[in-house]
């Protein structure tokens, strides 16, 4: 037997699991070198949400980041989460995108490519992957795992023999629920052993417990790679500890050699980095949630469920919400629960919960779905649903980015007349978040500021009613602002609606940002037609005129922030 290879995630999932990916470039340097002397298979520490963390947030650009940490880790291949056609965002981009961002990828410092496909639709990964493999990288398929009457063992073995076909080196077992039980994770790595002569690596979040017993039994089944998390940043929907996987393996065939005492010296570090971040820790992210066996919500996915719920002065819709989430999910075809899907199935769940009728509501990502904007379900999505949501449209069968027209070069250009690339890499953050990268390409960005450690291990109590709180979804923070009913939000250059019901008034449907008015003051609309595109949790929600009309009067702008009820316009 071999000893095992171990990926530490403190730089990316980690804390993209617990700290809402806002661990900042500046607390990650001081501790590179002395990561770097371990002997890890890699770190990973791009990718996934930090990209748009950054940039959103921090006032940081990612591409520096990588720049930096390849500086300081010598040894050490750094590893990013790249989400196939979708990158680092939650769409798919054309081809020519894909290409400029994983050769920039390679170039400022990832050596592990870690790709996968939201639904196993391998279309969606093999550009990503031809493009990798020729810049010389080492290519990680990824299996999204998840649980299901269309998932087996079967399937997955196939799915894995078709990543290695595209020449990939090695293939992930992504379980991002931490959904699989001991007895599966020994059958399936063992079966992935036999059938193919990739690497095999297990990465699994901790959500039901059960992840300790698992990665035992994939060392029996003859696993290469285990995902751990130093532990100051372990546990709850993070990776189990990575002290406690070494300790546990020493004196078996599986030692992974690496040294306890130096682990020790990291594990203090981020002892304090912790502190430092304490107040984004979510108590439902900490702890164990059996709930996820029952509905397969990642922790992420929970306390973004109950935050909007508390918003909506609905907590007593959360068990409802919970048991409407696998019937979503069934009607969609049964989807891994991983970004962009948990979202989409997610928040969809809430409408129809809500709204007290099911798909009244839908968001555009959920028509883009029943239309294979996203690529192949795992299984049939339900017809009736189907018509109902996208009438008699025959869904794509192409790969969805077969119908995406070349947008580098537009995007070069658009940027350049607005004076915001200042490098190639500019280029891509505009491309692939055209709505929030140019603010921070100006420099126009603020980092947002960390509020003091909670102390007493968040036992405090908050003096007075707060009225701004932070909405996590997937690991990426949200800021939301509650008022007192009948006011909307005043933002600095924008106006606020009339309280209370307006004749003729157009109200969002929810809380989130206005990314597009489709309408000006005098135009005529139809009754139906979309005046305005709010996003939230990083879904786009048409708002439809409830008649036809004149718009008289417009309340907002975009850029601006609604709560749900607010009137937007007046129609007239």
């Amino acid at each position: 037997m071999k000893g095992i290879k171990i990926v530490e995630t403190a730089f990316r999932d980690a804390h993209q699991s617990l700290l809402a990916t806002r661990m900042r470039t500046r607390d990650m340097l001081p501790i590179a070198e002395e990561m770097d002397k371990i002997g890890f298979f890699s770190l990973e520490a791009w990718g996934g949400a930090t990209f748009d963390t950054c940039i959103r947030y921090l006032n940081e650009d990612p591409w520096e980041r990588l720049r930096s940490l390849e500086e300081h880790v010598k040894k050490t291949p750094l590893q990013m989460l790249l989400r196939g056609q979708n990158l680092v965002g939650y769409k798919h981009y054309p081809d020519d995108i894909v290409k400029n961002f994983v050769e920039k990828a390679y170039e400022n410092g990832v050596n592990i490519f870690r790709i996968f496909d939201a639904l196993n639709d391998i279309r969606n990964m093999q550009y990503s992957i031809k493009i990798a493999k020729e810049q010389g990288a080492h290519v990680q398929g990824v299996i999204s795992y998840t649980t299901s009457p269309v998932h087996t063992l079967e399937n997955y073995v196939e799915f894995a023999k078709e990543l290695e076909a595209l020449e990939c080196d090695s293939v992930a077992i992504k379980d991002m629920a931490g959904l699989i039980n001991p007895h599966d994770t020994y059958e399936l790595v063992k079966t992935l052993k036999e059938e193919t002569d990739l690497l095999i690596n297990l990465h699994c979040h901790c959500t039901s417990g059960m992840t300790p017993m698992s990665y035992y039994a994939a060392c029996q089944a003859g696993v290469d790679i285990l995902d751990t998390a130093i532990s100051p940043l372990a546990w709850g929907t993070s990776q189990p500890p990575t002290e406690s996987i070494v300790a546990g393996l020493q004196g078996t065939p599986y030692d992974t050699g690496l040294d306890l005492k130096l682990l020790n010296e990291i594990k203090k570090y981020f002892e304090e980095i912790r502190k430092k971040y304490s107040s984004l820790l979510d108590p439902i992210v900490e702890r164990i949630d059996t709930d996820v066996l029952l509905y397969q919500i990642p922790g992420g996915m929970l306390s973004n469920l109950v935050s909007q719920l508390k918003e909506q002065d609905a907590m007593d819709r959360y068990q409802d919400v919970l048991e409407e989430m696998p019937h979503v999910r069934q009607e969609m075809g049964y989807p891994p629960l991983v970004t962009p899907t948990s979202q989409i199935v997610g928040i969809q769940a809430v409408m129809n919960v809500l709204n007290g009728e099911r798909y009244k509501a839908v968001t555009n990502e959920v028509k883009e779905y029943f239309k294979g904007y996203y690529g192949k379900p795992p299984a049939p999505v339900d017809p009736e649903i189907a018509k109902q949501i996208i009438g008699d449209e025959e869904p794509i069968s192409v790969r969805p980015a077969d119908i995406l027209e070349p947008q580098y070069q537009r995007y070069k250009e658009e940027g350049e007349k607005m004076g915001i690339i200042h490098q190639e890499e500019d280029v891509l953050t505009f491309a692939l978040y055209p709505a929030v990268a140019p603010k921070f390409l100006k420099g126009e960005a603020k980092e947002e500021e960390l509020a003091p450690p909670v102390e007493n291990n968040g036992c405090t109590e908050p003096v007075g009613i707060p009225t701004e709180y932070s909405v996590e979804v997937d690991g990426d923070l949200f800021d939301v602002k509650v008022m007192p009913t009948g006011y909307a939000i005043q933002e600095v250059g924008s106006v606020s609606g009339p309280s209370g019901p307006v004749e003729g008034g157009v109200e969002s449907t929810m809380q989130g940002m206005i990314l597009k008015l489709k309408v000006n003051a005098g135009d005529k609309v139809n009754e139906g037609d979309v005046v305005a595109v709010v996003e939230a949790m990083k879904m786009e929600n048409d708002i439809q005129s409830p008649h036809s009309g004149t718009v008289e009067e417009i309340f907002t702008a975009e850029g601006e922030t609604v709560n749900s009820g607010d009137t937007l316009m007046v129609i007239k």
